[in-house]
């Protein structure tokens, strides 16, 4: 039951992250004219920052005083989880002509999984 619950929060959390991580994509290439990988860089890196605070002290409960120690695997798990998310991009809407924000939808979906086995079970 416990680990239900960290995915559903995990989820809310990434749902949360996931507007935060559009909206900015959508300003940054739409209207700033920045290169869709930059603008889903930027998108994509603002939504960890949020998302580690609101697991950390959320889903997870964690209060270890090292907090840093938890963003850092945080960190890292979500800089691989960029590059899954980058690559997924890349493949869906490159070379299978899926459009952008769909691929971005599909890899966010995939990306999802990795993050939460990845904290949930070497982090937290």
């Amino acid at each position: 039951m416990e680990l239900i619950r960290k995915i559903f929060l995990f989820g809310f959390v990434g749902l949360i992250g996931m507007c935060i991580d559009f909206g900015l994509t959508w300003l940054f290439k739409e209207k700033l004219q920045v290169n869709k990988y930059a603008a889903n860089t930027i998108g994509f890196s603002v939504a960890v920052v949020n998302n580690f605070i609101l697991n950390y002290l959320w889903t997870f409960h964690a209060e270890e005083k090292n907090i840093h120690i938890f963003f850092f695997k945080f960190l890292l798990f979500a800089v691989i989880g960029l590059g899954l998310n980058t690559l997924i991009i890349y493949l869906f809407n490159e070379r299978f002509l899926v459009p952008f924000y769909v691929s971005k939808v599909l890899a966010i979906a995939i990306v999802f999984i990795w993050n939460f086995t990845a904290n949930n079970f070497l982090n937290f």
